[in-house]
């Protein structure tokens, strides 16, 4: 047995994620900035299974990783990311690329701490979270992946946590950082609309025996029956009338990496 993700619906109003990209519809805006990872490895702290997913999370006190210009104003510190995937390697992300799924989806989880004291409180706010979306393609081992599921071992269990020092994030990210951003809302309950969403167009690599540790995880604590987690990814939801919009000119033309 193993833990599915709810496909219950829970739109809250018009601004809901993931949402399918289409790309031929998505605008170019040249106003857009590249993106900039200022991340600081001393500054990462543990990992957590929280029983949906494991966090691998960062000490977020201060401003010594942030991400800031892109579609941003100001900088948003740095405070976890996690994984979404699927019961096989067909499918796992939470959004869709015209209607193409990716094995797996990397979320970069930062908060407005120009404007808020901390995650909570800028999760109230429209403009209070940023997530980095980085999409996970089967094939050569990922060597910064493969460090983290070295410890998913000793997080098997819902609750469990485990010290996770000096890693550099940056090597999960690809070297393209062109992007989609659009509003939408966190993917996971309390569902709330304050998320700037923004998607790298180029992914990443991830193997299949990597895939596999995912789904070795327990949604459940250690002294319940076992029960995995075979997927955790949330259903589109209706773009409505938002505006998803790219930073390069280029249409995107890597489906053939699926």
């Amino acid at each position: 047995m193993g833990l599915h993700y709810s496909h219950h619906k829970h739109c809250l109003t018009h601004h809901q994620s993931p949402i399918n990209i289409n790309t031929r519809t998505a605008k170019y805006n040249p106003s857009l900035k590249p993106l900039k990872f200022s991340y600081d490895p001393k500054t990462a702290k543990r990992i957590v299974n929280v029983g949906h997913c494991f966090n691998v999370e960062f000490e977020d006190i201060c401003d010594k990783s942030v991400l800031s210009e892109g579609p941003l104003d100001g900088h948003y510190r740095l405070c976890q990311f996690h994984f979404h995937w699927g019961s096989s390697d067909r499918d796992g992300s939470e959004h869709n690329i015209d209607g193409h799924l990716y094995p797996a989806e990397l979320h970069i989880v930062h908060w407005n701490s120009k404007k808020y004291t901390s995650f909570a409180e800028a999760a109230k706010h429209p403009d209070g979270v940023a997530v980095v979306g980085v999409f996970l393609k089967l094939g050569n081992t990922n060597p910064a992946l493969q460090s983290i599921i070295e410890n998913l071992d000793k997080v098997k269990t819902k609750g469990k946590a485990c010290p996770f020092t000096e890693f550099h994030l940056n090597g999960l990210l690809p070297e393209d950082l062109n992007y989609w951003t659009y509003m939408g809302s966190l993917t996971t309950k309390p569902y709330f609309e304050c998320v700037t969403w923004i998607i790298l167009q180029e992914a990443i690599t991830v193997s299949s025996q990597q895939l596999e540790q995912f789904r070795r995880l327990q949604c459940t604590s250690e002294n319940e029956n076992p029960s995995f987690i075979l997927e955790n990814h949330r259903p589109v939801q209706p773009l409505d009338h938002r505006v998803v919009y790219s930073s390069c000119p280029v249409k995107h033309k890597a489906f053939h990496s699926f």
